[in-house]
């Protein structure tokens, strides 16, 4: 009963910051959608497949921050040939992120928790970092006011699992409050992560190790690239 009130109160406490948010903010979203439009083109927003509570998928959103710029042959030129200085404007400020407020609304996001990370990460947590998926992904969590993408892969995941055992209201509002902080003095701020720190599929891939917690099929596949 105690754990489905407080899953209650953080749901009242998400669907509001994210309505006073989108108020707050609509003249500037507004501003962002026109000169998206007018610099890059549509669609204005970029939708990606995520992981999310439970392990299920869902479109996370963002603005556009990339052209569409191809090779010789069709293919999609690497993200930092494809980012713009309009894109990294939008990413160094996080502007890019105001979308997720809408995923907030519709059920797929918090306002606080594990940030949402890419589908192919999902064969390379262990037993442990799966407890990320016990709770809605965030806009903002523990690992990102420690430092964001600068600090390692295993740092950040032990934080998102962190965050799950110690879930509270208070917590967020103090993840909130300190996430404001970053954001205005843009510390930690990487604009493209690669250049950073590898994928975590790449870096975990190159050292793969029984401590991964795989099924007999998946470790085949993994192998065999």
């Amino acid at each position: 009963m105690r754990i489905q009130v407080a899953r209650g109160c953080k749901r009242a406490f998400d669907i509001g910051l994210a309505l006073a948010g989108l108020g707050v903010l609509s003249p500037l979203v507004l501003a962002i959608c026109l000169v998206v439009r007018w610099r890059l083109g549509a669609p204005v927003l970029f939708s990606q497949q995520r992981t999310g509570m439970n392990g299920r998928p869902f479109p996370v959103l963002k603005f556009r921050t990339m052209t569409d710029r191809r090779d010789r042959d069709g293919d999609l030129l690497p993200d930092h040939r494809r980012l713009t200085r309009l894109g990294r404007l939008l990413r160094a400020l996080s502007l890019d992120e105001i979308p997720q407020l809408i995923n907030v609304l519709r059920g797929d996001m918090s306002i606080v928790g594990p940030r949402p990370l890419l589908r192919k990460y999902d064969l390379w947590y262990t037993a442990h970092e799966r407890r990320r998926f016990d709770v809605r992904p965030g806009i903002t969590g523990l690992a990102q006011i420690a430092g964001r993408n600068t600090v390692s892969w295993s740092a950040r995941l032990s934080l998102d699992v962190e965050y799950v055992e110690r879930c509270s209201l208070w917590l967020d509002l103090r993840i909130v409050l300190q996430t404001a902080k970053i954001v205005f003095t843009r510390e930690g701020v990487v604009v493209d992560s690669r250049a950073l720190m590898s994928d975590l599929d790449e870096e975990r891939g190159e050292a793969l190790t029984d401590e991964l917690v795989l099924d007999a099929k998946a470790r085949r596949l993994l192998r065999a690239g």
